[in-house]
């Protein structure tokens, strides 16, 4: 298969939906303590954004719009880290948590890579 343009955004998007979709499974798994309520939210907001937000960037009307977008990307997946290793994880939790970090600092990287090339 030959990749384009169209098929790099498609796995980036479908990339980022995987990620907001593992999320959410992996929260159901969380304690309900007052603390991790709150974190609880926060996570599920921006690992969705991540994605919202690059789709958004694939449909920008300008250049700057879409620099924007990505930079946002780009802070919603930093913000996810951040809350992933906010919540209260059990111990037989924190692989899959280690997991999903990881996965949050690779999109960090990948959308600073296109940023980069932006330029």
């Amino acid at each position: 298969m030959i990749k384009t343009a169209t098929t790099n955004y498609y796995d980036l998007e479908e990339r980022t939906l995987k990620f907001a979709k593992v999320t959410r499974e992996f929260i159901k798994k969380l304690p309900r303590t007052i603390s991790n309520i709150e974190d609880i939210k926060q996570l599920s907001r921006s690992s969705g954004s991540v994605g919202a937000n690059y789709i958004e960037a694939n449909e920008s009307l300008s250049k700057k719009d879409f620099t924007m977008r990505i930079k946002i990307c780009r802070k919603e997946a930093k913000e996810s880290k951040y809350w992933f290793l906010l919540v209260d994880c059990p111990s037989e939790l924190l692989l899959e948590r280690d997991a999903l970090i990881k996965e949050a600092s690779e999109l960090t990287k990948i959308f600073g890579a296109i940023l980069e090339k932006c330029k």
